[in-house]
């Protein structure tokens, strides 16, 4: 404006790379790498003859972004890039180390989750490939093993400030019940915004789907009506949910029964809503998105933490409500370890209790102050 002092603005500048690009390394590293990569995308089988399904996509590029990671890290540490000729060269462990003992330094007293898991893919992948000799595989064998002594049983404090929230007050009861105060808002909604309607209806019954069942998210986003959405019983009866193992995270097969207000729900919203999300598509999701196809993931999962959060002030994620699920069920039935075992879909009983038996210890303690004051209220009474 006139009169006010003449600025020159400046184009800050563009961050570098934190080491060479992916095109510096050497020839002969990129192409193992990009092999490595490429057998992600196939059946195999592990060092132990065990069969492993291919990757998901997301899955490679986090592979494949770790390991350029690490290599920068490598020569930022000193060692000539023309070393790293080869994956093996990246993997070995006098190699290996010095890139944990780097992060390990950057984590502070303790290793982060991070760097742990680092040491145990290094490990593996020099297994997979075979580009390490056995004395080097037992080096970082030995690595790993240290790392893991690191390793912490039990939720992250983020999960279990899930959990305490669980545990205390009527926060997930609100989350329970939001589910009908969607479909209330929807049906208010449909005349005069349908777009907007179909969407808070398709939220409800995502919600209300994850407090019975607790699927992953990439199973709830790959629901199909008549082919995991099915009525066993009959067009009355109740929906089951059905995914077969080899479409679980965990090869364990999924099936859950739902009850009438669920199945009234889900009808509901396919009957009267989902079709203003299909677009005219012939794709049988339940959660159809944007493009006509299943919703993405991403998306999904951050739309349904949106609207809890907005509703109930809790922010979780759709992966946490698992660990609320066994922390509401464990409140109510203490050591029920094999029944929470089924509902999550764990193969081994250990994992679940690994990762939940220290929930029981709020319950205790609060039983407990309850006997205390029990006791101290007949001290109080006339006699």
């Amino acid at each position: 404006m006139r009169g006010w002092p003449a600025a020159r603005l400046v184009e800050p500048p563009i961050k570098a790379l934190e080491g060479p690009a992916w095109e510096q390394f050497p020839e002969g590293f990129r192409a193992d790498v990009d092999a490595y990569l490429a057998g992600l995308c196939e059946f195999r089988r592990s060092a132990r003859g065990k069969r492993i399904k291919p990757c998901k996509p997301r899955t490679i590029a986090r592979c494949r972004a770790e390991l350029i990671a690490s290599a920068r890290m490598a020569v930022r540490l000193g060692i000539p890039i023309g070393n790293l000729d080869s994956l093996g060269a990246l993997l070995h462990p006098d190699v290996a180390e010095r890139i944990i003992d780097a992060y390990w330094k950057a984590n502070g007293d303790e290793p982060r989750i991070y760097t742990i898991e680092l040491g145990q893919k290094f490990l593996s992948i020099a297994r997979e490939t075979g580009r390490v000799d056995e004395a080097g595989l037992e080096r970082l064998d030995d690595l790993r093993a240290c790392l893991d002594d690191y390793r912490h049983d039990g939720l992250t404090e983020k999960n279990l400030a899930i959990v305490r929230q669980v545990l205390s007050g009527n926060v997930w009861t609100e989350v329970i019940n939001l589910p009908g105060l969607l479909m209330d808002q929807a049906r208010s909604l449909r005349e005069h915004a349908p777009v907007k309607a179909a969407v808070t209806a398709q939220m409800a019954v995502a919600i209300a789907i994850l407090t019975f069942a607790a699927v992953r998210l990439g199973n709830l986003s790959h629901i199909r009506p008549e082919e995991n959405l099915i009525k066993p019983g009959g067009l009355g009866a109740p929906y089951m949910l059905v995914f077969r193992r080899y479409d679980v995270k965990n090869h364990q097969d999924l099936e859950c029964e739902f009850d009438a207000e669920l199945t009234a729900l889900i009808d509901e919203y396919v009957d009267q809503f989902r079709s203003t999300l299909l677009r005219g598509s012939n794709e049988l999701w339940l959660f159809p998105g944007e493009t006509g196809g299943r919703k993405d993931p991403r998306t999904f999962s951050g739309q349904i933490t949106q609207r809890i959060e907005k509703a109930t002030g809790m922010r979780i994620t759709v992966h946490q409500f698992r660990h609320a699920a066994a922390a509401f069920y464990l409140k109510d039935n203490p050591g029920a370890y094999e029944t929470v075992r089924r509902i999550l879909g764990h193969r081994n009983i250990q994992t679940t209790i690994k990762f939940y038996c220290g929930l029981e210890t709020t319950q205790a303690n609060k039983q407990f102050g309850e006997l205390v004051r029990k006791h101290m209220r007949k001290e109080k009474e006339p006699a």
